[in-house]
């Protein structure tokens, strides 16, 4: 049987574990063990924080109990902008995971429909995330799409 549920503040490692694996598949060049290892290293009190706060929130989905898949969401401040005019801020999406066992099933859209409703209940009217190549083909056919967002190291 699967289920949905909110995710809570003793999901940390969960949190922790699936985005360290989504960054693992992702096409980008570079991702060392060691990379993966200090990311983690820092992103787990930055999620504590968040969790506890409530600030960062999402779904699990678990099939007879045992966690398959997360969606992380935010809500952060950003300056109005043509995409939302009236509104200082959006929502972010984001370590969208689903165990490599479980995929193909439905499973991420419907942690992208949870998160679209969510972001309406909270009264949030545009929303963004980072697509992986795998990730891509889902997130068109939702009607998300691309933008002119580049990135530079520092």
């Amino acid at each position: 049987m699967i289920s949905t549920r909110p995710i809570r503040a003793d999901d940390l490692e969960l949190v922790c574990l699936h985005r360290e694996q989504m960054f693992r598949e992702t096409d980008a060049p570079g991702r060392t063990e060691a990379i993966l290892a200090s990311q983690t290293a820092h992103f787990r009190p930055w999620l504590a924080k968040h969790l506890g706060d409530g600030s960062y929130f999402g779904y699990i989905v678990e099939e007879h109990g045992k966690p398959i898949a997360g969606i992380g969401l935010m809500t952060i401040e950003w300056p109005p902008g043509p995409s939302h005019p009236t509104q200082d801020r959006r929502g972010y999406v984001l370590n969208v995971f689903v165990e490599p066992s479980h995929r193909k099933r439905g499973i991420a859209k419907a942690l992208m429909d949870r998160a679209d409703h969510e972001f309406a209940r909270r009264g949030v009217a545009f929303a963004i995330l980072h697509a992986t190549k795998m990730g891509r083909p889902l997130y068109a056919q939702l009607g998300w799409s691309a933008t002119s967002e580049m990135a530079k190291s520092l």
